[in-house]
C-alpha cells in the first residue's frame, strides 16, 4: 500500500483522543456533548486539575507501558501526554494522580502492594516505581493532606500516614469508614467498598466511594457519598445515596461507579466515573462525565433532568486540536501512545526499521505471544496491517481479551491461518510467500477476516467469530477486547501501515 493512500486514509479518521470515539459524535454542536468522554476501555478515572489544565489517568492492568496520562482544556477533547510506568510490576489497578508541593505523584496498586511513581513535570520523565510495602487488602489508594501531613486512603475505608516525601509509610492502618448499607433486595455483585476520593468544601470533608461490585449484574456498581468535619471521620452518609447508580437494565450505561467529584475552572462541579455500555461489555468500562449540584444543606447530587446517555451541556474551555489516530505508519523512533504490550514490557524485543515495526517472535500462539495492543473506540470498524515474515515467524492480527480469549487471522510462510479461541488451523494453503496484508472487519462484535496480496483486492476466509462474550463477566480480569499485532515462532515479523477505520 502506498504512503499516499495511507495518508488519505488517516485524514478520514476521527480524532483519537477525544469524544468522537463512539459510534455517534460526542460533541453535539458547540453546546452539548454525549457520553462517553473516553470510549473504549478507560476504567477507574483519576482526574487532576492544575489551573485551567485537566489531566487524567486510568487503570492500565497488564498493558505496558502503563499509566497513560491524558490532557484536556475542556474535559471533552483529550490528548495523550506520556506513559508514567515503564517497569513491569503486575496488573495495575485504580491509580491516583496527585500534585503536591510542585511535584507529581501517581499512587497505584499492583502485585498485592502499593507503588508510587513521581515526576517534576506531568510530561515526565517519571521515576521507577517505589514499593510502599502496603498489603492487608489495601487497594485503590487516594492521597490527601491534612495540617501539613500526608496520608493514603484505601478501599477498605482505612488510611495510613506517609512520610513528608510521600515515598514511605510511617504508621499503621486505621479504619475510618464502613460504607453505605445497600438494601438487601438490590441485585449486586458484592458489597465491595472501593475507590475512595476525598475533598474539602466549606466546613466539610466529602468522601466519595464505589460500592456494589464493578461488574456482575448491571445494577451492581454505584457512587456513594459521605461527609465529616474531619478527614478521619466520623462519617455521615448522604441522604442522596446512591449519587449515581444503574437502576434498570433498560438503561444504556450499566455498572456505573468509581466516581470523582471536582470543580472546573469556572466554579461548576462535575463527576467523572466509568460504566459498561449495554450490549458492548467487551469494550470494557468507559469514562463518563456528568454535572453535579450542591443542595442547600450541603450535599451534592446529579441535577434533575440529567441522563447519562442524553446530550448534556458541555463544560466551558478551549478545545485542543489533535491529528492523533489509532492508525500508525510505524515511522518511529518510539511506539506511539496507543500501543501497549500484554503482560510484559521488553523493549529489546522490537525496533523500527524503514517505516516498519519489527517484533521478535515469542510463544507459539496468539495466546502466549504477548501481543502489541491498542484500544478500539467504536462498535464497528476495520483494522488492517501489512506484514513481512522473516525466518520461521508467524504473524497475526487478532482481537485479544486475554490468554484464554482471543481470535484472529494469522500468516506463516505460505499459509493463512485462523485462530478461534486457541483453535489454530490452516484456512488457506500455499497462497502467500513472506508478505501479506491482513484485515479484521468488526460489526458490533461479529468479526470477518480477510487477507490480501496487494492491499487492494481482499479475500475473505470462511471463518468468522463473535467477541461479545469476551468480557469480565465471562473471563474475569477487568479487561476488554483490544486489537492485537502478534509475532510468534522463531523469527521476526515486520508490521507496516496499520489502519483503523470506524464504520458508521
Amino acid at each position: 500500500m502506498s504512503k499516499i493512500l495511507i495518508a488519505v486514509l488517516l485524514m478520514q479518521l476521527p480524532l483519537f483522543a477525544n469524544a468522537q470515539y463512539q459510534t455517534h459524535p460526542n460533541v453535539k454542536g458547540k453546546s452539548y456533548y454525549v457520553n462517553p468522554i473516553f470510549a473504549g476501555d478507560y476504567p477507574d478515572p483519576s482526574i487532576l486539575r492544575v489551573g485551567d489544565d485537566y489531566y487524567m489517568v486510568n487503570s492500565s492492568f497488564q498493558y505496558y507501558p502503563g499509566l497513560l496520562i491524558w490532557h484536556s482544556k475542556d474535559l471533552i477533547n483529550w490528548m495523550p501526554v506520556t506513559h508514567a510506568l515503564h517497569k513491569y510490576v503486575g496488573s495495575v489497578w485504580a491509580p491516583d494522580l496527585v500534585k503536591y508541593d510542585n511535584k507529581y505523584y501517581i499512587y497505584f496498586p499492583a502485585n498485592n502492594t502499593i507503588y508510587v511513581v513521581t515526576a517534576s513535570s506531568v510530561n515526565g520523565p517519571w521515576s521507577s516505581p517505589v514499593d510502599l510495602k502496603i498489603s492487608n487488602g489495601c487497594i485503590d489508594p487516594f492521597h490527601f493532606a491534612y495540617k501539613g501531613k500526608r496520608y493514603l486512603y484505601f478501599s477498605n475505608g482505612g488510611y495510613v500516614p506517609l512520610s513528608d516525601d510521600g515515598l514511605s509509610v510511617t504508621g499503621t492502618l486505621k479504619i475510618a469508614y464502613g460504607g453505605w448499607p445497600i438494601p438487601s433486595d438490590w441485585s449486586i455483585e458484592c458489597f465491595c467498598l472501593e475507590g475512595p476520593k476525598l475533598m474539602k468544601r466549606g466546613d466539610y470533608y466529602y468522601l466519595t466511594v464505589a460500592e456494589g461490585g464493578t461488574a456482575g449484574p448491571p445494577t451492581s456498581h454505584m457512587v456513594i457519598s459521605a461527609r465529616s468535619k474531619s478527614p478521619f471521620g466520623p462519617w455521615v452518609n448522604s441522604p442522596y445515596n446512591p449519587i449515581i447508580h444503574t437502576r434498570s437494565i433498560a438503561e444504556t450505561w450499566w455498572s456505573q461507579g468509581h466516581g470523582t467529584p471536582f470543580e472546573d475552572t469556572t466554579g461548576k462541579w462535575w463527576i467523572v466515573f466509568h460504566g459498561y455500555e449495554k450490549g458492548h461489555y467487551n469494550m470494557g468500562r468507559q469514562t463518563l462525565l456528568e454535572p453535579i449540584e450542591w443542595t442547600k444543606d450541603g450535599w451534592f447530587k446529579v441535577p434533575k433532568g440529567i441522563e447519562t446517555d442524553k446530550p448534556i451541556k458541555r463544560p466551558e474551555g478551549t478545545s485542543l486540536p489533535s491529528k492523533f489516530t489509532l492508525s500508525d505508519t510505524f515511522d518511529g523512533p518510539a511506539l506511539h501512545p496507543q500501543w501497549q504490550f500484554f503482560d510484559e514490557y521488553d523493549t529489546s524485543r522490537y525496533h523500527f526499521v524503514n517505516s516498519c515495526l519489527a517484533i521478535k517472535g515469542e510463544g507459539d500462539s496468539a495466546a502466549n505471544s504477548h501481543p502489541l495492543l491498542c484500544t478500539a473506540s467504536n462498535h464497528s470498524y476495520i483494522a488492517q496491517v501489512e506484514m513481512f515474515l522473516q525466518g520461521k515467524a508467524t504473524g497475526g492480527l487478532v482481537l485479544f481479551y486475554n490468554s484464554s480469549a482471543q481470535s484472529g487471522i494469522l500468516a506463516e510462510q505460505g499459509n493463512i491461518l485462523a485462530d478461534l479461541r486457541g483453535w489454530q488451523f490452516v484456512a488457506k494453503k500455499a497462497v502467500i510467500k513472506d508478505h501479506v496484508f491482513l484485515r479484521l472487519k468488526v460489526i458490533n462484535s461479529i468479526v470477518d477476516m480477510y487477507y490480501s496480496l496487494d492491499g487492494k483486492r481482499w479475500n475473505k476466509i470462511e471463518n468468522s467469530f463473535d467477541t461479545s462474550c469476551y468480557n469480565h463477566n465471562a473471563f474475569g480480569g477487568f479487561l476488554s477486547v483490544r486489537i492485537g499485532l502478534c509475532s510468534m515462532g522463531d523469527g521476526i515479523v515486520r508490521f507496516e501501515n496499520f489502519v483503523y477505520k470506524p464504520i458508521k
